[in-house]
């Protein structure tokens, strides 16, 4: 436990982790709770909530790069502040109107939604050195996986007592107060070493927008269609066992392994490359597709499970290493969108594997994602590699 010990004598690190963990559970409980919504309080159809969901889950993947890029540009309260001006407005009216009007303050909020994760991730950067980024960021992924379990659990408990209007409201209004706290800390996106941020500036796109963040980006969102598709999997397997009371078991221990693995990969005196473990993550996903029975499903998820978080882990460290300071911002906004279209990808991939074949055919398809892009990324890396030192060579040969 050094490694961690060392990052939490950080009095920035904890805090900062400290308040991503706090203010995640509410974002994971809005988007169950806006599909709740509008079926219980609304009576629409679950059609009408998946294209509210969708909707919203777009424009906030769309507002990554863009908020990001401002938090490079103008700094952390010149750009919350609009968020939360725009957040405060629209989810004060959002949740006591009709479905159009809901549908519309949504995509507003979410084009202008608190760039939560990029602020966390950023400041967890600026506040760590090479060294101990690694654990820093694994408790931050860690933090993420538990608030992912905990935010839906919350948001259906408290819609089970009150109306889903009021907690719905309450929770939104939990964001924007998330908003208004990160304004008031403004906790350095950069770090001491970095140039003076009043007169920092962003780094050129082009001077890190380049194949390694693009196979990154790819790699990461390629890390999360293999667990949106299993996560899918996972309920088409326990309703073929005819065993749906342990669906929240098998999930849990899932996500524990998660947890664990996470904590785990923290803790190594070494880097992993992303593309290595989500190999790895790709090839435990498999068996999987084997499970006769919930307790095999359990065991095999546990151990499928080591690899979700540490994947994650590395591709944003890695990043860290790939983009300079001044432009991380927006490179984290990019990282988030690829994860959002990855979560998209996946669900929609394992649907249609689970179709054609059942659920041996859903953990196939998210296992042959990740052997796929893991091994195939590196391979088509190194091909450019040996190609660009040829191009390079090519003007001072005709000069010559």
């Amino acid at each position: 436990m050094r490694s961690y010990r060392v990052v939490l004598a950080s009095a920035d690190v904890r805090n900062v982790l400290l308040l991503g963990a706090l203010v995640r559970i509410p974002f994971f409980a809005g988007a169950v709770l806006l599909a709740l919504h509008v079926v219980q309080t609304l009576h629409g159809s679950y059609v009408q909530a998946g294209v509210l969901s969708t909707i919203a889950t777009v424009c906030i993947a769309l507002s990554g790069p863009w908020r990001g890029r401002l938090l490079d540009r103008f700094g952390l309260r010149r750009t919350v502040a609009p968020s939360i001006l725009v957040g405060a407005v629209c989810w004060s009216i959002a949740p006591f109107v009709d479905y159009v009007p809901l549908l519309i303050f949504a995509a507003i909020a979410g084009l202008f939604d608190v760039p939560i994760f990029t602020v966390v991730r950023q400041a967890v950067i600026a506040a760590t050195t090479e060294q101990n980024r690694q654990p820093a960021l694994a408790l931050e992924s860690v933090s993420v996986e538990c608030a992912f379990m905990v935010g839906p659990i919350v948001g259906v408990a408290a819609a089970s007592i009150w109306s889903t209007t009021m907690v719905l409201f309450f929770v939104q209004m939990t964001l924007v107060l998330a908003g208004i706290l990160l304004w008031v800390r403004n906790p350095p996106l950069r770090s001491a070493q970095d140039a003076d941020r009043a007169n920092a500036v962003a780094v050129p796109r082009r001077s890190w927008f380049r194949l390694e963040f693009v196979a990154l980006c790819v790699g990461a969102s390629a890390a999360i269609a293999v667990l949106a598709g299993s996560e899918l999997t996972f309920v088409s397997a326990i309703r073929e066992f005819d065993a749906q009371k342990w669906l929240g078991v098998v999930l849990a221990v899932w996500g524990f392994g998660s947890v664990v693995g996470g904590l785990t990969y923290g803790a190594l005196h070494r880097k992993i490359s992303t593309y290595l473990l989500l190999a790895a993550l790709g090839a435990v996903t498999l068996p999987m597709a084997f499970a006769v029975g919930p307790i095999s499903l359990a065991i095999t998820g546990l151990v499928a499970g080591l690899f979700c978080a540490p994947t994650i882990t590395a591709s944003i460290d890695q990043m860290s290493r790939v983009v300079p300071e001044g432009g991380r911002g927006e490179a984290i906004g990019w990282h988030s969108a690829a994860l959002t279209l990855g979560n998209g990808i996946g669900s929609s991939m394992a649907g249609i594997a689970i179709d054609a074949g059942g659920f041996p055919a859903g953990f196939g398809a998210a296992a042959a994602l990740g052997l796929g892009i893991g091994l195939g990324i590196p391979l088509l890396l190194t091909l450019h590699n040996r190609r660009r030192p040829a191009v390079d060579k090519q003007p001072s040969q005709v000069g010559a």
